[in-house]
């Protein structure tokens, strides 16, 4: 009869150990029944689970592998794993499994100690800890570097609502971004990303912009505030600020369009998108004028917003057609998933407003962007502190990885 045995080896990493440590496992024809490994700051870890054969059992394989280790410098530690705790390891494959991403300027050990606090009391277990973002000088401190290490659970699911409140109340405590994914296909396998425009893509919301070159700006201020938090029918405040434009030349909307203030992060994270065939739409609240603009400049598919009614080259107040809100936006989105062959799971909606709110929920990755607090409340996940490129971080991608791609365009 054989027995399992998890053999831990830890110490300096350097080339050949695993070739080394796993050839003296083959000359005894071992079964490898599970295998892991990290560096840290060339500091290894790895383990190996084995099912050892009975005529080894009088540690002919282990002697060899401690005396390896002793040979390398390295620690070795033996444990055997009864046959019950076996099958109930393998009985959990299949369960439901989550990532957790936090996404900061800078995460911390009281970060990492909240987070895995919660995680533990929820009754997870952490699989793996593993750092997404790049690598930081100490001697040369970028500010607009962003950070963002990941989590892997195993465990059932007990509280999942609770325990995203949780999460949420220690975003707000620590400035900490903290996003909780189920770990599935749908994951790994989105294709197109809807994008709100104003206050997400972009730096400001348009008809301020309008506004204050009317001369109108409070009044439409107070009006679009109201209306993103969810005060006011977004379709009637649409009315009443389109409304106090009437009569503004397109000229002014020309040289607004040209100097759209573009979201940090934001053509960063559509490039890479892109390259990894994602579909990109903007499905906006806003204007076409001006959605098509960026649309040019960042390479965006597919563009659904309001159209402006011009008079003798002015406008005329009004809008044609149907005014794009909330409902509309979510509508678009199914449309979309269709047209492109996809499931909504495998669609991500950023917007920061309570008309976005519709599309983040259908969804499979619905996020808040710098959102009013209504909407990060409501919303699957949020980004407060980071740039519209902390995406691919929920996506899994690391700095690492992009580099390499950003080093060959």
């Amino acid at each position: 009869m054989s027995e399992v045995v998890l053999i831990t080896i830890s110490g300096q990493d350097r080339t050949g150990i695993t070739s080394t440590l796993t050839g003296i496992l083959a000359s005894y024809d071992v079964n490898v029944l599970d295998i892991g490994q990290s560096v840290i700051h060339d500091s290894l870890s790895l383990g190996i689970l084995i099912e050892s054969p009975e005529e080894a059992k009088n540690c002919s394989v282990f002697k060899d592998i401690l005396f390896k280790a002793h040979e390398l410098n390295l620690n070795a530690r033996f444990t055997p794993i009864t046959l019950e705790e076996y099958e109930q390891w393998v009985n959990a494959q299949g369960k439901a499994k989550h990532i957790v991403t936090l996404l900061g300027r800078q995460i911390t050990a009281r970060h990492l100690a909240r987070i895995t606090e919660v995680v533990a009391e929820h009754s997870f277990n952490i699989d793996q800890i593993s750092r997404l973002s790049g690598r930081l000088s100490l001697d040369k401190l970028d500010e607009s570097r962003g950070a963002s290490v990941q989590l892997s659970l195993s465990g059932e699911v007990e509280d999942i609502a609770e325990m995203h409140s949780r999460f949420l109340h220690i975003s707000q405590e620590l400035d900490l971004d903290i996003a909780v994914q189920e770990d599935n296909l749908y994951r790994r396998s989105r294709r197109l990303v809807c994008f709100d425009m104003d206050s997400t893509l972009i730096q400001v919301e348009v008809i301020d912009e309008l506004a204050k070159a009317a001369g109108v700006g409070e009044q439409v201020a107070a009006i679009t505030e109201l209306a993103m938090q969810g005060k006011i029918d977004f379709s009637e405040s649409f009315r009443q600020r389109l409304a106090l434009l009437e009569g503004m030349d397109e000229s002014v909307l020309k040289g607004i369009a040209e100097n759209l203030p573009i979201t940090e992060g934001a053509a960063r994270l559509i490039s890479h998108l892109r390259h990894f065939g994602y579909k990109i739409a903007i499905l906006s609240g806003g204007f076409t004028y001006f959605a098509n603009y960026l649309k040019e400049k960042l390479g965006i598919d597919y563009v659904y917003a309001n159209e402006l009614d011009f008079k003798n080259g002015k406008l005329s107040g009004k809008v044609k057609g149907d005014i794009i809100d909330g409902q509309m936006k979510a509508r678009l989105l199914v449309k979309l998933a269709a047209e492109e062959g996809i499931s909504t799971e495998q669609v991500i909606a950023v917007g920061d407003g309570a008309n976005d709110l519709p599309m983040l929920a259908i969804a499979g990755l619905g996020i808040a962007f710098h959102a009013k607090p209504i909407v990060k409340e409501q919303a699957q996940h949020s980004i407060a502190h980071l740039g519209l490129d902390a995406i691919l971080y929920l996506l899994g991608m690391r700095d690492r990885e992009l580099a390499e791609l950003e080093n060959i365009k």
